[in-house]
């Protein structure tokens, strides 16, 4: 896989990227805690500023990635986010902490232009073969700095500080941009999307979704896969206090492992990918991840929880490179950016319902009724994947 040179400069710039933000993330969560004495109302602010992107631009940005030239795209928002943490850093003199928090909107805001565009390119420079594979890496780099990413971010500030921070986070922004220039000119398509208005490129993305059956049914899984991630996320920590009886900073512990484990299953998934259908992939990591969830709500015994954190974090890529892979090949290249940007904000938004509603539940059930609630969700997930066993002829 590395051998194809798509591949390996996203890659590249993905780590640049991926380690800017954790450092900056990290930075400004501990900046803002110590300025505001712990704050949780300002604090909440930084994960507004991180995911309301999500909702607002996700679907922009998607149609805008199938207008835009690939490259040109995802080189601008690097220099972007590397001016608007330039910005930041000279505003930050002037006393207030709330630049930070538009800094992180800033940056936050054009990846919704970025990562499409990257989608865009592996549709049409990847093989089919090697989609998944391609997907695998990427989720295996989410799940490094799902482990990494806290560490260095903590310790780059503890150490060097605020502005030394946003100075490394400007650095890696700005290396991502320069990696990205060395991929090939992007090829010249059709200019019609030029000549369309904005919104009807925007609604006939949605309407491709809603008529291709398998999109629609994968729109379905990543529905009830959200709601059923938001309603326990919350939770670890009860998980930790309640049914561990630990003291709550042996949460990072479980955190920990279950990332290791992540990167584990990611490895593992690219050497099987072009063996196992997405589907049956996908099929596969929802049941396993159902029975894991059932099992940790029920544990008592700290082994096995570690045990079941390291099952459920191993077969977890399965679902994200499952739905990736089967978004990239049941979607045309000219709507990838849109149904990305459309199939995502459900995810999201589900997510957000389900963290919401998560200490109601608890609070009226218990602990263990929610983690069964959430395995029942991630079942229905799998259930709803079985149009996609038919041949493609019939699903599409």
């Amino acid at each position: 896989m590395l051998s194809n040179r798509y591949v390996r400069t996203i890659l590249i710039s993905r780590v640049l990227l991926q380690l800017g933000i954790w450092i900056r993330n990290f930075a400004i969560l501990l900046y803002v805690a110590e300025v505001t004495q712990n704050n949780p109302q300002y604090i909440s602010l930084i994960s507004v500023a991180e995911y309301a992107p999500i909702f607002v631009f996700a679907i922009i940005g998607g149609t805008f990635a199938d207008r835009w030239q690939p490259k040109r795209t995802m080189v601008g928002c690097d220099w972007l986010s590397a001016v608007s943490i330039l910005l930041v850093l000279l505003a930050l003199h002037s006393g207030s902490w709330l630049v930070l928090l538009i800094g992180t909107l800033v940056s936050a805001s054009l990846s919704q232009f970025s990562q499409p565009s990257a989608m865009k390119l592996y549709k049409n420079h990847v093989s089919a073969e090697h989609l998944q594979s391609a997907m695998a890496m990427n989720q295996s780099l989410i799940a490094i700095f799902m482990v990494l990413g806290p560490m260095i971010g903590t310790f780059i500030y503890l150490h060097y500080g605020m502005q030394v921070s946003l100075i490394v986070t400007f650095v890696t922004f700005c290396g991502s941009a320069l990696v990205l220039t060395s991929l090939p000119r992007d090829q010249q398509e059709s200019q019609a999307a030029s000549h369309t208005h904005f919104m009807s490129e925007m609604m006939a993305g949605i309407r491709y979704l809603w008529t291709n059956q398998a999109l629609r049914t994968l729109s379905a899984t990543f529905a009830v896969t959200g709601l059923a991630a938001g309603i326990i996320q919350p939770l670890a920590l009860f998980i930790t206090v309640e049914n561990l009886g630990q003291d709550k900073q042996f949460l990072q512990w479980l955190l920990m492992v279950n990332g290791a484990a992540m990167l584990v299953g990611g490895i593992l998934i690219m050497g099987i990918a072009k063996k196992v259908k997405p589907q049956l992939l996908l099929a596969v990591g929802l049941l396993v991840t159902a029975c894991s969830t059932v099992a940790i709500g029920a544990s008592h015994s700290t082994v096995l929880t570690i045990l079941l954190q390291i099952i459920s974090g191993m077969f977890y890529p399965c679902i994200q490179v499952g739905i990736q892979t089967m978004i990239m090949k049941n979607t045309e290249g000219a709507f990838l950016g849109r149904v990305g940007g459309a199939i995502t904000p459900i995810f999201m938004g589900m997510m957000v319902i389900g963290m919401s509603s998560s200490g109601y539940l608890k609070n009226g059930l218990t602990l263990f009724p929610v983690y069964l609630i959430s395995g029942i969700l991630l079942v229905m997930g799998a259930v709803f994947l079985s149009p996609l066993r038919q041949p493609k002829s019939q699903v599409n």
